[in-house]
């Protein structure tokens, strides 16, 4: 079997799943994970197939020739990355400004904290109308990250940007 990760993007409208999933279906895929959103109109999604390996140039023809979606394939290694012993959930909740992604980004970097997973949005301040920033975070970190010092360094963000942020451990059970 051969693993595929795809992005799609095109105006979004009903039918945009089921044609890719019936592309997909139809050379034999199976869907295994994915991540979609309407995003200013567009329709916007990321997947993980696998493929039997005979197909699979088939199934990447067959999806870059989609009339709907713009749909790009990489195909994925077949090793496993390996276990992240540290996992965090991070929260930031603030007034919306130009730089916050990158400034948050630059302290998880310089301590070496992968992003797995980012979810943000806006939303209007109920009481003021101001724009609010919203962001929530899945991330790992090696067996030496020094939570204390990566929490000091959001804290000290936090007082910058005046926003606040939460960042716990995620316990495996």
């Amino acid at each position: 079997m051969r693993s595929l990760v795809l992005t799609a993007i095109g105006d979004d409208r009903p039918g945009l799943v089921e044609a890719l999933s019936t592309t997909i279906s139809n050379a034999g895929g199976n869907w295994l994970e994915s991540s979609m959103a309407q995003l200013a109109g567009k329709f916007a999604g990321i997947l993980r197939v696998t493929v039997p390996e005979a197909a699979a140039d088939g199934l990447i023809a067959a999806l870059e020739h989609m009339d709907a979606l713009k749909v790009t394939v990489t195909r994925a290694s077949d090793v496993a990355p390996a276990a992240s012993p540290r996992r965090l959930h991070l929260t930031l909740v603030g007034q919306d400004r130009v730089g916050i992604v990158r400034e948050v980004s630059q302290v998880l970097a310089r301590h070496a904290v992968n992003v797995e997973e980012l979810n943000t949005l806006t939303s209007s301040a109920a009481m003021s109308g101001e724009t609010m920033f919203h962001a929530k975070a899945s991330l790992q970190g090696g067996a030496d990250l020094d939570a204390a010092a990566l929490q000091a360094d959001l804290e000290a963000l936090s007082n910058d940007l005046i926003v606040d942020i939460t960042l716990d451990e995620v316990l495996s059970i």
